[in-house]
């Protein structure tokens, strides 16, 4: 953590633009432990810092780290073409910290989506080096066989793709529903291999990530929250 000073404190906590976070405190819409601060250039230890704005309590991160429950019909793209973007899910301050999706969701895709403003944190997570497991819940058009497990745990082979791609996990839950879990996070990969070995992906929803899963949350659709130091641990 640093000493910064006040204005760079509000715009590296998304509250907007420099000039602006300037105006607020000049305006006296600023406070730190119950006292207002009218000088911009007043600088302040970062580490367990709140201030202040508007009657709401901000406490200073100097990263956010993300979980969202996505629901469907909802694009993670930061420009989406056709369908509300995710960052219509989440309070404005996360678009002025250029918070990202870590990886991405399918726009028909649900379940657990990562977001964070931490390039490293991101490409740690979403690398393929680095074999960070995630588990999928797939319904299928055909009804789930023993040979169709067999297959997607032997691996099968994709348009484009130098190599076959195999699940490090793979069991039936319902006639219609299978668990699966991969760690190469390839393009709309559960939906390919599935059509690859016979069957069609109906329906698809993202359970965990590493031992983080959705239903450890508590997340209803649509819902986000921060994640703690334990819970990123769970990612790695």
């Amino acid at each position: 953590m640093a000493k910064l000073s006040l204005d760079r404190i509000l715009q590296s906590q998304g509250v907007g633009t420099r000039k602006w976070c300037r105006q607020l405190i000049d305006d006296g819409e600023v406070s730190i432990d119950r006292v207002v601060i009218t000088d911009h250039r007043a600088s302040f230890e970062t580490e367990g810092l709140s201030f202040t704005l508007f009657e709401e309590i901000w406490l200073y991160r100097e990263h956010v780290y993300i979980a969202l429950n996505k629901p469907v019909d909802i694009e993670c793209s930061r420009k989406p073409s056709h369908r509300p973007g995710v960052m219509t899910l989440l309070p404005e301050e996360f678009g002025w910290r250029d918070v990202q999706a870590i990886g991405r969701l399918d726009h028909d895709t649900t379940g657990l989506l990562l977001l964070t403003d931490d390039g490293a944190f991101n490409h740690a997570i979403s690398s393929p080096k680095r074999h960070v497991p995630k588990l999928y819940l797939a319904t299928t058009a055909e009804p789930v066989t023993q040979a169709l497990i067999a297959d997607l745990m032997a691996g099968v082979k994709l348009h484009d793709e130098p190599e076959v791609l195999a699940a490090s996990f793979c069991r039936q839950v319902t006639e219609h529903q299978l668990e699966i879990i991969l760690e190469q996070g390839k393009y709309h990969q559960v939906k390919r291999m599935l059509a690859a070995a016979g069957n069609h992906c109906a329906a698809l929803q993202r359970v965990a990530i590493g031992e983080l899963s959705i239903a450890s949350l508590g997340l209803a659709e649509g819902e986000w929250c921060y994640l703690g130091a334990e819970q990123l641990t769970l990612l790695r």
